[in-house]
């Protein structure tokens, strides 16, 4: 009798037929579904109730990050399947498992199913059903936020703190971070990144801009209750009305 509950999350088909042909060479494993999006898998997994995910990252209506934020209240073991490599350091940032990275060989991952059936068998033996609701007086986790953004640059991984970036501009599906004379271009959406940073740190003022707090300078009034905000080092960007009242509440200004 199969132990392990097993769903398969991945909008292209071939990719689903290709887990689900290797889990197949594993009989205390049971597939318990297939989605083709996060909506999907969302929606299925109080049903399903699955051990394991393979959670594919790129996928429409709703990408692999987002499922795994929503289905983080339920606990499962999240393991990330992925073409691209940029996304390694975000998949573990929402506590993922394991990180596959396509085309991964029946090798690569029978090590990575073998360690996470371990970890569930782990889970099991202990008192706490890791899929059970926490009790309601245990205290809501405290957000967790990075410190850094990695970015690729000629293969090269660069690591940039969040102190030094000064304000950041969206750019269609990238982003660019300026850091004083250095401008770095990472490969996400604005509303992906804002998702990840620090509230009391960084605020989006613009559809196409969030600035750094401790480089905000002065507010100067605009036209249609638009603003200015000027940056220590001379940068001026658009505050819009929609953005203004949380600004001016966060750097505690009565305009």
């Amino acid at each position: 009798m199969p132990n392990f509950k097993v769903l398969i999350v991945d909008d292209e088909r071939l990719s689903r037929r290709r887990v689900r042909r290797l889990l197949s060479l594993e009989p205390d494993c049971e597939i318990t579904g297939e989605c083709a999006n996060g909506v999907e898998a969302v929606a299925a997994l109080k049903q399903l109730r699955p051990d394991i995910i393979f959670l594919d990252v790129q996928m429409p209506e709703m990408d692999g990050f987002e499922a795994a934020r929503a289905m983080a209240e339920a606990r499962p073991l999240v393991i990330f399947t992925s073409a691209y490599d940029e996304y390694a350091l975000r998949a573990f940032e929402v506590q993922a498992f394991d990180y596959l990275l396509k085309p991964f060989d029946g090798r690569r991952f029978r090590e990575s199913l073998q360690r996470a059936r371990a970890r569930v068998e782990c889970d099991r033996s202990g008192q706490l059903d890791r899929r059970a609701p926490s009790p309601p007086e245990l205290p809501v986790p405290t957000r967790v936020t990075p410190d850094r953004i990695a970015v690729r640059n000629n293969g090269r991984v660069v690591f940039v703190k969040l102190t030094d970036i000064d304000w950041i501009e969206a750019a269609d599906n990238y982003v660019c971070l300026h850091c004083g004379r250095e401008t770095h271009i990472v490969r996400e959406t604005m509303n992906e990144l804002e998702s990840r940073l620090n509230p009391a740190q960084f605020i989006r003022v613009h559809r196409s801009s969030i600035v750094n707090l401790d480089r905000v300078q002065e507010l100067q009034p605009w036209f249609r209750g638009d603003y200015r905000v000027l940056l220590r080092d001379g940068t001026q960007l658009t505050l819009t009305k929609n953005h203004r009242e949380k600004l001016e509440s966060r750097l505690l200004l009565g305009v």
